[in-house]
């Protein structure tokens, strides 16, 4: 679990609050997403929402280069087959 709850400046739709919590909790942000979604319908969401985009930090996590594997993961081009040359 993260130490510190902010908001994400790299996993965002709008505010980054819902990338933020599932970061926190290490769950899936489409999960959290979907919560709040479903929380709309009470009404209490968007207010929550919004408390909660003013009052969390933004983290300074540096936004990733799209085209980049940060996991190490891909070792093989999924096209080709051929493997990849990291420099």
């Amino acid at each position: 679990m993260d130490t510190r709850l902010a908001r994400s400046s790299s996993d965002k739709m709008l505010g980054g609050v819902c990338g933020g919590l599932a970061r926190y909790f290490n769950i899936d942000a489409t999960l959290v997403r979907l919560v709040f979604v479903l929380a709309v319908l009470s009404g209490l969401s968007p207010l929550i929402y919004i408390i909660l985009w003013i009052v969390l930090p933004q983290d300074n996590a540096p936004v990733k280069a799209i085209g980049t594997d940060p996991t190490g993961e891909w070792q093989y081009d999924p096209y080709t087959g051929d493997k990849i040359q990291r420099p």
